[in-house]
C-alpha cells in the first residue's frame, strides 16, 4: 500500500485518538447508568417491567408504526416476524444472498427454504427488477399463491435487508409483492434511523425486525424488536414470545408451543436511554461520513458508499467500495495491521455450507460486491 494509505490510517487513529480503532463501539453516558441502576434498585430486571413497555412505545413512535414488540435479539425478532406473517415449513422465502446469516437462519428455524436473489449495486440490498425477472423465469401464480415451477413449493414472502443502514427500493418491492401475492417482511436490523422517501424503514412491510446488538447504532446489550401496524399480529407476537402463556394471576396455562424471547427490563432500560440520543447519533454519523469523504479524496481506486437516491441513511457502517484495481484482502490486511479495524461484507449465503444447495437466481452483483466492500470504523465521532 502506498503512502496515501499510510496517511489514511494515521488520520483515522488521530481522529479517534486511539492506537487501535474498533469497527463500532457503543456510546454510553450517565443516562444509561441512571436507568439501569433504577432497574437494579427496584428489582425489576427480568422480562417484565416499566422499561419494556416504555421502550416498545417509544420505538413505535420513533419508527412511525402502531406497535413494537421487544425481544431478546434481532434473529428472534425476524424469526417471529416471519412466523406471524404466515410463513410455514417447506415454503420458500426470497432474500438477498448478500446478507448476514441471521436472515437465512430465521427462515430455517421455521422449516422454510431461503431462496437467494441478487442485490443492486446502487443500494447494496435486494434488487426489485432482478427479483421480478427471476420470478417471471421460475414462478407461476396459481390462485393467490406464487409457485416455484422448479421445486413445486409455495413462495410465501420477500425479506429485503437494509445493508449497513441503507434503505432498499421499498416502493418497487411493494409493487412486486402485491403483484405476486408475497408478504413483505423487512429485515431492518441495521436501519434504525433510516428513511425511504421520508418514511422509516421497517414500516413498509407487513411486519419487520430490528436489532440492538452491541455494535448497532443503539444497543440494549442484546436485543431486537418486531414492528407492525397490525394490532392482531403484534398481540400474537407478544404472546408467542412470552412462552404462549395465557394471562392469569397464578395459573401456568400455555395454549401452544411458544418461545422465551422477551427482552429483559434491564436491557430495555439501556435501550430507553440510547433511543433518547438517536438524533445526536444520526447527526454524528453524517459528520463522520463527511470526514471520510474528504479523507478518501486522495486515494485512488476507492470510493465511499453514499446513501441511495430518495433515502436518508443512518450510515451505521461506513463502507469503502474498491474499483477492482485494489485487492480487498490487501486493503483489509493493511488497515488491520495498522491499527484500523476493518471487515469485509458477509460471505454470500449461497457460499456457506448450510445453504449451498438452495434455490438461487443469478448472483453476479452479489459476487462482485463481495470482493469490493470494506467496512471501516464507524463509531459516532464524538461522545454524545
Amino acid at each position: 500500500m502506498n503512502t496515501k494509505w499510510v496517511e489514511f490510517a494515521k488520520q483515522i487513529k488521530e481522529h479517534y485518538k486511539k492506537d487501535f480503532v474498533p469497527l463500532h463501539e457503543p456510546t454510553f453516558n450517565t443516562k444509561e447508568l441512571e436507568y439501569v441502576t433504577d432497574c437494579i434498585e427496584t428489582g425489576w430486571v427480568s422480562s417484565v417491567g416499566a422499561y419494556v413497555t416504555r421502550f416498545e412505545e417509544e420505538l413505535a413512535r420513533f419508527t412511525g408504526v402502531k406497535r413494537a414488540v421487544a425481544v431478546m435479539n434481532g434473529t428472534a425478532a425476524l424469526h417471529i416476524a416471519l412466523m406471524v406473517a404466515g410463513v410455514q415449513a417447506n415454503e420458500e422465502i426470497f432474500m438477498p444472498a448478500l446478507t448476514f446469516i441471521a436472515t437465512a437462519n430465521a427462515a430455517s428455524y421455521l422449516g422454510a427454504v431461503p431462496h437467494f436473489v441478487d442485490v443492486s449495486e446502487k443500494t447494496l440490498g435486494l434488487d426489485p427488477q432482478k427479483l421480478e425477472a427471476h420470478i417471471i423465469k421460475i414462478g407461476e401464480v396459481i390462485g393467490n399463491q406464487l409457485i416455484n415451477k422448479e421445486t413445486g413449493r409455495v413462495i410465501r414472502a420477500v425479506v429485503p435487508m437494509h445493508t449497513f443502514g441503507h434503505p432498499v427500493e421499498l416502493e418497487e418491492l411493494q409493487l412486486v409483492c402485491e403483484k405476486y401475492h408475497l408478504a413483505l417482511v423487512e429485515d431492518a436490523a441495521e436501519s434504525l434511523g433510516s428513511y425511504y422517501k421520508g418514511k422509516h424503514t421497517g414500516s413498509f412491510g407487513k411486519v419487520s425486525a430490528l436489532s440492538f446488538n452491541g455494535n448497532k447504532i443503539i444497543t440494549t446489550g442484546g436485543g431486537g424488536a418486531i414492528l407492525t401496524d397490525d394490532d392482531e399480529l403484534a398481540n400474537y407476537a407478544k404472546h408467542i414470545t412470552t412462552t404462549a402463556k395465557v394471562p392469569h394471576l397464578w395459573e401456568f396455562d400455555h395454549d401452544e408451543i411458544g418461545f422465551n424471547y422477551r427482552l429483559p427490563n434491564i436491557n430495555a432500560a439501556l435501550g430507553c436511554a440510547q433511543l433518547e440520543k438517536m438524533p445526536e447519533f444520526i447527526d454524528q454519523k453524517r459528520l463522520l461520513t463527511a470526514f471520510y469523504e474528504e479523507l478518501i479524496g486522495p486515494l485512488e481506486g476507492v470510493r465511499l458508499f453514499k446513501e441511495p437516491e430518495h433515502t436518508t441513511s443512518n450510515y451505521w457502517l461506513q463502507t469503502l467500495i474498491l474499483d477492482g484495481h485494489l485487492e480487498r484482502d490487501e486493503v483489509l490486511t493493511f488497515l488491520n495491521e495498522n491499527g484500523v479495524m476493518s471487515r469485509p461484507i458477509w460471505s454470500p449465503m449461497h457460499k456457506l455450507k448450510p445453504y449451498a444447495q438452495l434455490p438461487k437466481a443469478d448472483l453476479s452483483a452479489t459476487e462482485r460486491l463481495n470482493q469490493k466492500i470494506v467496512n471501516i470504523p464507524s463509531t459516532p465521532i464524538r461522545e454524545v
